[in-house]
C-alpha cells in the first residue's frame, strides 16, 4: 500500500485525491496479494469506502465511477476476510447502503432491504450457484434472471390495496418517506387490481429513462439550472425534491421485481411473484427468463451485456435469484446479502478521472469541435485518454472546467463523451473554457452561424481540413483506397502531394519520391497506386458521399444518386429539384446546391472526370421500377433498423419495393417484418414486445427470393467529425 495515502479530509476534493491514491495501490498489488495492513492503514481504507458511499446514496453526488467504488469496497472486503481480526462493526462492508437524509421523515423497514452479491465474471455466476446447491443438499435449482435497472430502490407498502407508505431503501434497514414523491410516478399505482391483500409491501426501481433525461437537460440548460449527470442521480435527485410537484414534472418510471413483508400467502416462485404483480397492475421486466441452469443464466448474461445499449433506460448487470421461494428460505442471507440472489455486473462504461486540458480540432467541413484531453482511464477494458465534449455549448451548460474531475462515459463502441464534472471535488485551481476566436490550424477567423452550435473554419484553403477530407475520402465507406489512412493522408497534405482531392490520382508523378522515402518502399507504394487505380471504378453514390458536402452521409447520398444520373445532373440541380427528391429536406438541399454553386467544387468534379474517375450512375445504382403490386414479397411493409453485413439500408429498400414491398421508418402493429443489422436500437426491441417477425440479412434476401448482390465495400464505419476528433490535434 502506498505511503502517500494520508488521513482522509472531509472535503470532496481531497476525498477523490485518496480514493485515487487507494486504486493506484491497487493496480500495483492486488488486495489478495497485500500483506497485513495495519490498524490505522485499513480504518483509513474504510473511511474512504464509507464517504464515497455517503456521496453516492445520501448526496445523489458521486465522486469516483461505479466500477471504481466496487473496486475499493471489494478490497476492504477481501483484507476483512483475510485479516478477520481487523473487521469492525460499522464497517461498510456490514452495512447495506448510506444513511438516509435528515429532512425526510424516516421509516424503519420490517424486513431490511438487503444488498446483493456481485458477480463479475461467468466464473462468479458458477461458482455461487455450486454455493447454493451446496446449501440445497444437492438440489440444482431453477433460476430467474431480471435486468438489473440503474436507479433508487424503493418498498412501497400497500395496505387494503391503497398506497400507504413508499421508503427509500436508505442503509438497508431505515429509509426515507417519501411517499408524496412517489405518488407522483404515473407508473406507481395507487390503488391495486383485483382482490386486496391486508398489507403488503412490493419492492422494485425507480428510474428515468434515457429519453426522459435528454428532455429534461434540455429544459434544465434552457432554464440556466445545472444539467444531471446521468439518469440514476436524475431519480434520485427528482424522488428527493420537497415539492412534489417537481418530482411530477420529472417523468419517472418504476418497475416492481419483488415483495417484502405480506399478510397473504405470496407466490411460490420469482418468476410466478413477478405475474401476480404484472396483475396487481405494476409494471415489471418484460426482459426476464426462467432459466434451468446456470449455463443459460451465463448466456442470458452475455446477450444483454452486448444488448444493452437497445434500451431506454440504464442496466448495470442481470440479477439471478433461485426461483422458487421455499427454496429462497433453505438457503436464507448472511448479514448483509441473500444466499439466493446475485447481481451479475457488466463492465463498466462510466469512470471520473482528471480533465487536463481542452484541445480543438478542425473537421473535413470546417468545424471546431472541443476535445478533452484526460489523465488515462480504463472504461470497459479499454484505456481512455480522449474524450468529445460536443461543443460550446455543451461545455458551458455543463460547467465543465479545464482541471475539473470528470465523468467520462464510453457506450459499446460509441466515441467516449465527458458526461459533466464532479463539482464537489474542486479545489478552486479549475479554468473555464473558452472557444478559440481563430482556426488553430490556418488562423483565419471562425464563424459560427445563426441558429447553429459549432464553430467553423470557413477557409477552403485549411490544411487541417483537407486532410480530414482526404481521409475520409479514402475511407472505406467512401473510395475504400487501401492504404490511404490517417498518418499517409497527413503526409501526403503537409508535404505538398495533394493540394486537393483530384490531386489523389495524380500521384503517379511523385512514384519515385513516394518510394525513396523512410517508411514506404516499392511496394507499399505499388499497393496504393493499385487501391487508387481501383477506386476510380466506385459506383456514384460512394464518391459523392466521400466528397464531404455537409449533410451528405451514405443514405442521402444514395438517394441522390438514384433521381440524378451524374454529377453534371446533380451540379445542375436546383434547390427544387433537390427537394422534390424523397427523404431530402431543407438543409441538404441548400447544403449541396451551395457546394456545386461554388467553382473551385465545379473544377474538382471537372478535373475527377478527366482524371478517368467514375462521376455517373452504375447500372447497380439504378432506382427501382415502381411498385406493381406483384413479387414475393407483394403487400407486406417492412422496417430497417440497424446495419447490415453487406447491403446499405438504401440498397436493401430498392430490393424490398422490387419485390413488391413498402419499407416504413416505424414501428407499429401492421408492420409485418423488422429487418435488424448490427445496433439495431429500440426498433427490434418494439418488434420484439408486438410479436412481429425479426429478420436477418440473410432471411431478408431469402424471403426475397434473391441472390445477395456483391460486396460493395460500402460498409458503415465512423468516418466523419466525430472521429475527426481522435486525429492528433492540430
Amino acid at each position: 500500500m502506498s505511503e502517500a495515502v494520508a488521513r482522509v479530509k472531509p472535503d470532496s476534493a481531497s476525498l477523490t485525491r485518496e480514493a485515487a491514491e487507494w486504486l493506484r495501490a491497487l493496480d500495483e498489488t492486488p488486495a489478495d496479494a497485500m500483506p497485513e495492513p495495519s490498524v490505522a492503514e485499513i480504518g483509513q481504507l474504510r473511511a474512504v469506502v464509507g464517504a464515497l458511499a455517503e456521496a453516492y446514496y445520501v448526496h445523489d453526488a458521486p465522486l469516483v465511477s461505479d466500477v471504481q467504488y466496487d473496486r475499493l469496497f471489494r478490497t476492504l472486503q477481501t483484507l476483512e476476510a483475510r485479516f478477520p481480526h481487523l473487521q469492525t462493526p460499522d464497517s461498510p462492508t456490514q452495512r447495506v447502503g448510506g444513511a438516509p437524509q435528515e429532512r425526510f421523515e424516516k421509516v424503519t423497514h420490517p424486513v431490511p432491504l438487503l444488498s446483493l452479491a456481485n458477480a463479475f465474471e461467468s466464473a462468479d455466476l458458477r461458482a455461487w450457484y455450486e454455493r447454493a446447491v451446496r446449501g440445497l443438499k444437492g438440489e440444482r435449482p431453477a433460476l430467474t434472471a431480471e435486468l438489473k435497472i440503474d436507479g433508487l430502490a424503493l418498498a412501497l407498502t400497500y395496505e387494503d390495496g391503497r398506497l400507504a407508505i413508499a421508503a427509500t431503501r436508505g442503509d438497508g434497514y431505515t429509509g426515507e418517506n417519501v411517499t408524496a414523491n412517489v405518488r407522483t410516478v404515473r407508473s406507481v399505482p395507487l390503488k391495486l387490481k383485483g382482490e386486496a391483500t391486508a398489507r403488503m409491501e412490493v419492492r422494485g426501481e425507480a428510474y428515468m429513462r434515457w429519453s426522459t433525461f435528454e428532455r429534461l437537460n434540455e429544459r434544465l440548460a434552457a432554464a440556466g439550472e445545472r444539467v444531471l449527470a446521468n439518469p440514476r442521480n436524475g431519480a434520485a435527485g427528482s424522488l428527493r425534491q420537497l415539492d412534489p410537484t417537481i418530482t411530477a414534472s420529472r417523468g419517472l418510471d418504476f418497475l416492481a421485481y419483488g415483495l417484502g413483508p405480506i399478510t397473504a400467502e405470496p407466490p411460490p416462485t420469482q418468476h410466478d411473484t413477478l405475474d401476480w404483480l404484472r396483475d396487481l397492475g405494476f409494471p415489471v421486466s418484460p426482459h426476464r427468463a426462467r432459466l434451468d441452469d446456470i449455463e443459460a443464466v451465463v448466456s442470458f448474461c452475455e446477450e444483454w451485456a452486448a444488448r444493452r445499449d437497445e434500451l431506454d433506460f440504464d442496466i448495470d448487470g442481470v440479477v439471478v435469484k433461485v426461483d422458487r421461494r421455499d427454496l429462497q428460505e433453505r438457503l436464507g442471507a448472511i448479514a448483509n446479502a441473500p444466499r439466493w440472489a446475485i447481481a451479475f455486473k457488466f463492465p463498466a462504461r462510466e469512470a471520473t478521472t482528471t480533465l487536463l486540458r481542452i484541445e480543438h480540432n478542425v473537421g473535413r467541413t470546417g468545424v471546431v469541435k472541443p476535445l478533452a484531453i484526460l489523465e488515462p482511464v480504463e472504461i470497459g477494458g479499454v484505456m481512455v485518454s480522449k474524450a468529445t465534449l460536443h461543443n460550446a455549448d455543451y461545455i458551458r451548460d455543463r460547467d465543465i472546467r479545464e482541471g475539473d474531475r470528470v465523468v467520462v462515459k464510453r457506450a459499446g463502441d460509441v466515441i467516449p463523451q465527458v458526461v459533466g464534472p464532479v463539482v464537489q471535488a474542486r479545489t478552486g485551481t479549475e479554468r473555464a473554457h473558452e472557444m478559440p476566436a481563430v482556426c488553430p490550424s490556418c488562423g483565419e477567423p471562425l464563424e459560427r452561424l445563426e441558429g447553429e452550435a459549432d464553430w467553423r473554419c470557413v477557409n477552403a484553403a485549411c490544411p487541417a481540413q483537407l486532410r480530414r477530407l482526404v481521409q475520409h475520402f479514402a475511407s472505406r465507406s467512401a473510395m475504400d483506397i487501401a492504404g490511404l489512412g490517417e498518418k499517409v493522408s497527413a503526409l501526403l497534405v503537409d508535404e505538398g502531394y495533394v493540394r486537393s482531392l483530384p490531386d489523389i490520382f495524380r500521384l503517379e508523378a511523385h512514384r519515385e519520391r513516394l518510394t525513396a522515402r523512410e517508411g514506404f518502399g516499392e511496394k507499399r507504394v505499388e499497393n496504393l497506386f493499385a487501391g487508387i487505380e481501383e477506386a476510380k471504378g466506385r459506383p456514384l453514390r460512394r464518391l459523392l458521399f466521400g466528397l464531404g458536402i455537409r449533410f451528405v452521409g451514405e443514405t442521402v447520398a444514395a438517394l441522390l444518386v438514384g433521381a440524378f444520373e451524374s454529377l453534371d445532373a446533380l451540379a445542375e440541380a436546383t434547390e427544387d429539384d433537390l427537394l422534390a427528391v424523397g427523404g431530402i429536406g431543407p438543409e441538404i438541399a441548400v447544403s449541396v446546391a451551395e457546394w456545386f454553386g461554388h467553382e473551385s467544387n465545379r473544377a474538382t468534379v471537372a478535373a475527377l472526370k478527366e482524371l478517368a474517375v467514375n462521376t455517373r450512375r452504375l447500372p447497380q445504382e439504378e432506382p427501382a421500377a415502381e411498385a406493381t403490386g406483384e413479387g414475393p414479397v407483394a403487400g407486406k411493409v417492412f422496417v430497417l433498423t440497424g446495419t447490415l453485413p453487406r447491403m446499405d439500408r438504401a440498397e436493401a429498400k430498392r430490393r424490398i419495393e422490387a419485390a413488391g414491398g413498402k419499407v416504413v421508418d416505424s414501428v407499429s402493429k401492421r408492420i409485418d417484418y423488422v429487418v435488424a443489422g448490427s445496433s439495431p436500437g429500440s426498433k427490434r426491441m418494439k418488434a420484439e414486445s408486438l410479436g412481429i417477425p425479426v429478420l436477418d440479412e440473410a432471411s431478408l434476401l431469402a424471403l426475397l427470393d434473391s441472390p445477395p448482390a456483391a460486396p460493395t465495400g460500402a460498409d458503415s464505419n465512423a468516418a466523419g467529425e466525430q472521429a475527426d476528433l481522435f486525429a492528433d490535434p492540430v
